[in-house]
């Protein structure tokens, strides 16, 4: 297999240039034809024997211009033949589906993805019907909304209005109150007033002679002279204790104290034996 791969090609010896003659055919008519390698672009059936051909089996195939154009796309057509019986099958570009389509020698298999699809594919009236259907129920859902907002924003300003109720409430019961509150104090003061004015005339006419001279209490008197006694006895005790003080600094004290000893057995848990008693 190598060989096929080499530059180089063998000539014999009796080889001889001149005798290769050039010779001009007729030129070609009709399409181009063209051999190429090509996958099976579809699983297939031939007709002639029944040999199935499945989708990727490799052919050498002819590749020929058919002449025919979609929207200035050029269809291609490509010639094979059966691997069983060697029966001819064409198949030709399909630009319009972007897929290929079999003419002649084989049958293509069932597929359930471009059946469902022949099956749906609908017509103008469909839709036109499908489109009118879905503009109503758009319209529907707008409306929809619409009443949504409507009722959300009357809700809404009922609820400020009541806010607003209940305040103008609050405001007049305080301004009444605070009315009510203003005369029912001033009433008080005045009679408050009253009440004193009269407590210090009849004070004052209680301790006043006819003469018109005050009337000095007993015990004010005696409260004078009980004042300065009191006073210089406070005095005479503040004196003498810094001489107490000073006098108990003086004298040390060495006496000695006997710190009594902690029983740690009962901490620890150890019970003492009691003593024999004789």
């Amino acid at each position: 297999m190598s060989e096929r791969k080499v530059l180089t090609k063998y000539y014999p010896p009796d080889f001889d240039p001149s005798k290769i003659t050039r010779t001009r055919g007729p030129k070609q008519v009709g399409p181009k034809v063209q051999t190429v390698r090509l996958m099976a672009p579809f699983s297939m059936k031939c007709t002639s024997c029944g040999e199935y051909i499945y989708k990727g089996r490799k052919f050498n195939a002819r590749k020929e211009t058919s002449g025919e154009k979609y929207y200035n796309i050029p269809i291609y057509r490509f010639y094979i033949r059966c691997t069983r019986c060697s029966g001819e099958i064409t198949f030709k570009t399909d630009p319009k589906n972007m897929d290929y389509e079999c003419e002649r020698g084989a049958k293509r298999n069932f597929e359930v993805w471009r059946e469902a699809k022949l099956n749906d594919a609908e017509t103008e009236e469909e839709r036109l019907d499908r489109l009118e259907r879905e503009e109503e129920e758009r319209n529907a859902m707008v409306e929809l909304e619409a009443k949504t907002l409507d009722a959300r924003r009357e809700m809404e300003i009922a609820d400020a209005l009541d806010e607003i109720r209940t305040r103008n409430a609050r405001n007049e019961r305080a301004d009444r109150g605070g009315v009510a509150l203003g005369e029912q104090g001033d009433d008080r003061d005045g009679e408050r007033e009253r009440e004193e004015r009269e407590i210090e005339e009849a004070a004052r006419r209680a301790f006043t002679t006819e003469e018109g001279e005050k009337v000095r209490r007993l015990a004010e008197e005696e409260g004078e002279s009980g004042s300065s006694a009191v006073a210089g006895e406070k005095k005479a005790a503040v004196a003498e204790k810094p001489k107490k003080e000073a006098a108990a600094a003086a004298v040390p004290l060495f006496k000695r104290i006997v710190k009594k000893k902690k029983d740690f057995s009962a901490a620890l848990g150890i019970k003492k034996k009691p003593g024999l008693s004789v």
